[in-house]
C-alpha cells in the first residue's frame, strides 16, 4: 500500500528557502513538540531534509561519518517529525518533533545539560539511560 508522506509537496519549498554553508549543510535544532524543551543541535544536508520531509521520521547528516545518520538507528531512540521550521534568514532550521527515549548519546533527555554556575561550568542533569544499553559500548 502506498502511504501519503506527511509533507507531499514541500520539499522543493523548504530547500529553496534554506541557505546552506560552503559545506552543504544547515544547522537543525530538535525541540520537542508539546513541552518547548530543547534536545539537540545537528546538521542536514539537503538529503537530509528530503528524507526527514518524505518519511516523518528525522534523519540529519552526521560530519564525523560522512553520511546521513536517521536518528534512533543504532540506539532506538527515534524523533517523529511534527513541524519543520525555518528562521527569518533561512540558515537555521527548527525541529519540532516527538522524541523517544533520550535524545542525547550521553544517556541524558538533551544535549544541553552543562550550565554556567558559580563560575564553573555544572552538570545540570544526569543520564536517564546508560549509554552502554543504547550502543552497547561506553559513549561519552
Amino acid at each position: 500500500m502506498n502511504q501519503a508522506t506527511p509533507y507531499p509537496a514541500s520539499a522543493d519549498a523548504v530547500l529553496d528557502a534554506l541557505r546552506f554553508d560552503s559545506a552543504g549543510l544547515v544547522p537543525a535544532i530538535a525541540q520537542q513538540h508539546d513541552t518547548g524543551e530543547v534536545l539537540m543541535m545537528a546538521w542536514m544536508n539537503a538529503a537530509a531534509v528530503r528524507e526527514t520531509l518524505a518519511t516523518g521520521r528525522v534523519c540529519y547528516f552526521s560530519r564525523s561519518r560522512g553520511r546521513l545518520w536517521r536518528k534512533g538507528e543504532t540506539s532506538g531512540q527515534t524523533q517523529h517529525l511534527k513541524d519543520l521550521r525555518i528562521d527569518c534568514d533561512g540558515d537555521t532550521v527548527l525541529l519540532l518533533v516527538h522524541q523517544d527515549g533520550v535524545a542525547c548519546h550521553t544517556g541524558r533527555r538533551n544535549c544541553f545539560f552543562r550550565a554556567a554556575r558559580a563560575g564553573a561550568l555544572a552538570e545540570i542533569a544526569a543520564p536517564t539511560v546508560n549509554p552502554a544499553a543504547l550502543y552497547g559500548h561506553r559513549h561519552g
